[in-house]
């Protein structure tokens, strides 16, 4: 008896998925226990939090590449990203690594539970938006269904939303909402004037076009903009995924882990 219960024990053991081996297990331990992860998003929001008076003043200002005229004299508004910018979901990430499992498994079950937290300093950010006047936009790729789920947990937070007004934009919400955010910052911006922009992705600034193109012609049309990076588009780092990740494997998330990560291995530049 004894001997059947250590052999069922050890083919226990041997089918647990190894967790070092798992590709999100250093950024998410940076995300969750580093100071450096801390210090970074604190100082993001520091900075957004110097720049936003300024950005209220200025009627001819618009973040938005979509808003081209007729802004000014529009009130002020703020376009924040939900996950890994205001909303820290690395908890989920860590129940991946346990499991062994990727995105999208118990991605849902996670976003109902509604425990995540802020990301640090999102909170004095969001109070100072409210206390300039300016209006906070939520545009998120949640997808509809968890539109309830969101709003309850950032009310638990302290949130308070507009009875008046949808400040959380989720996709498939609408039909012409996708994973392209450009048609909600477009509806954002005919009675705003967006001043401000933080996301943890590219997607979050720029049209899907681009978001999800090759490496070299993203990061080549992110130096196009360095005059906004720290002004009006402020990025919070996330090593844990984004399409950053997609464009190493042409956004193609349906080929093997294993082939996925070669073509990581890949994209290493060793200066050869």
């Amino acid at each position: 008896m004894k001997t059947n219960a250590f052999v069922l024990i050890f083919v226990s053991l041997l089918a647990l998925p190894e967790a070092k081996e798992h590709q999100g297990l250093m950024s998410t331990l940076f995300v969750q226990k580093s100071a450096e992860f801390y210090s970074n998003s604190v100082g993001i929001y520091n900075s957004a939090m110097d720049k936003l008076p300024e950005l209220v003043e200025d009627e001819n200002y618009t973040a938005a590449l979509e808003q081209t005229s007729g802004f000014s004299g529009k009130p002020p508004a703020v376009i924040l990203d939900i996950d890994q910018t205001v909303l820290d979901n690395i908890a989920y990430q860590a129940r991946l690594i346990e499991s062994g499992d990727y995105y999208p498994t118990g991605w849902d079950a996670w976003c109902m539970e509604e425990k995540a937290y802020y990301i640090p300093g999102v909170d004095k950010f969001l109070d100072l938006a409210t206390s300039l006047g300016v209006e906070i936009f939520f545009v998120t790729n949640r997808t509809a269904n968890l539109e309830e789920a969101t709003r309850n947990n950032l009310e638990k937070l302290g949130f308070t939303f507009s009875k008046k007004l949808d400040q959380l934009l989720m996709k498939d919400e609408k039909p012409a909402w996708t994973s392209d955010k450009t048609s909600r910052r477009e509806l954002i911006a005919k009675d705003y004037r967006i001043v401000m922009m933080i996301g943890d992705n590219f997607g979050d600034f720029v049209n899907l076009d681009i978001n999800r193109s090759p490496t070299t012609n993203r990061n080549n049309v992110a130096s196009m903009h360095d005059d906004m990076w720290g002004h009006s588009w402020f990025m919070l780092a996330n090593p844990a995924y984004g399409d950053w990740e997609g464009a190493l494997i042409g956004f193609d998330y349906r080929k093997p882990r294993a082939e996925q990560l070669k073509m990581k291995l890949k994209a290493l530049d060793q200066q050869k």
